[in-house]
């Protein structure tokens, strides 16, 4: 299985380039445009490593850093390319594992990436995403197993995902911008077809009547949620 890493930079061309060299070297590259996402994403799909680029629109990289550290112990690799904030960060020694600092060539930040993964431990048993038990929903994301209401559903891989992502925080209503840069990743955003077919297709799997949706409401004008009693 290849080692996954999740890029975190909010410089759109950036990501995409980086998540392309990622793959093309072996690894599973995930993005996310901001810290918020990227937590999310890390709680339904643990990856090996993180890239943290310091300076993000919300929850900023420092602040990013202590969270990823505090909740699941993942090794942190800073990309930074001004020079008072690595000084920043080798100051607050917040325990970031690394830095690079932009510009940077790719084979550069490979080394860093492989030196990094090779003296890290992987994340303790009890980092692994958690079985989630709401109103009708049981769902296993170890097992990938679904059951509404006592009922095994089968879903696919992205089904799963944002049904996971939904019932992590129920009765919460996620945007369409919120699901696609949780669920696909930073590079969909601005594709909301991919969540309407996703939330049509997961309706005709879990609701007992899709046509009048029990549990995944849609909120108009603001996004979906998820409604575990029905």
């Amino acid at each position: 299985m290849p080692k996954k890493i999740l890029l975190i930079d909010d410089d759109a061309l950036m990501r995409r380039s980086l998540a392309f060299n990622l793959n093309q070297a072996g690894y599973q590259a995930l993005t996310a445009a901001n810290a918020e996402d990227a937590l999310a994403m890390a709680q339904r799909d643990l990856p090996d490593l993180i890239l943290l680029d310091i300076g993000l629109p919300g929850m900023d990289g420092l602040d990013a850093l202590k969270q990823f550290k505090a909740r699941y112990g993942l090794p942190v690799i800073f990309l930074t390319s001004r020079r008072r904030e690595l000084d920043e960060v080798l100051g607050l020694e917040l325990g970031a594992d690394d830095y690079v600092t932009k510009p940077f060539d790719l084979d550069v930040l490979l080394a860093h990436i492989k030196a990094v993964l090779r003296r890290t431990v992987q994340p303790e048993a009890g980092s692994e995403p958690q079985l989630v038990e709401t109103g009708q929903f049981r769902i296993d994301p170890l097992s990938h197993i679904v059951t509404v209401s006592g009922k095994p559903v089968e879903l696919s891989p992205r089904e799963f995902d944002l049904l996971y992502t939904l019932a992590l925080d129920p009765n919460r209503v996620f945007s369409v911008d919120e699901l696609l840069g949780r669920v696909w990743g930073a590079e969909f955003l601005g594709q909301p077809q991919a969540v309407y077919v996703h939330i049509r297709w997961l309706r005709e799997k879990i609701e007992p009547d899709p046509r009048v949706p029990r549990y995944l409401i849609t909120v108009r004008g603001v996004g979906y949620k998820l409604s575990p009693e029905g």
